[in-house]
């Protein structure tokens, strides 16, 4: 069984939202399926969107959980976002949050240190 994920964010602006996950995920989209979404893939059939949603925006919580947790979070800080929290949970899973323009939250999850 093959299983693709599309987790979107509804973002009020596009522009601004764009941007900021560009600088987030230190890439372009992927694709742009139209001119209220933009698509970044973050490994083989896992997607991140953004789409222009206006009365659902600041809600969204995802979670994406890295083997590289260290250099990706130095690696976002050189492109100018600091995470909002960081979280070290009681058996070392570690968390940093960041939060776009909207208030949602986007976060990346690493081992123990």
């Amino acid at each position: 069984m093959t299983v693709d994920l599309f987790a979107g964010v509804p973002v009020r602006d596009y522009a601004a939202a764009a941007a900021w996950y560009e600088r987030l995920l230190g890439a372009p989209p992927s694709f742009l399926p139209n001119d209220v979404e933009a698509v970044w893939e973050l490994a083989d059939h896992r997607y991140v969107f953004i789409e222009v949603r206006p009365e659902h925006a600041g809600h969204a919580m995802h979670t994406v959980f890295v083997s590289d947790f260290d250099a990706r979070i130095s690696q976002i800080a050189e492109r100018g976002l600091e995470p909002a929290e960081r979280e070290t949970y009681d058996n070392g899973v570690r968390k940093a949050i960041f939060r776009d323009p909207d208030g949602n939250e986007i976060g990346f999850g690493g081992e123990p240190a």
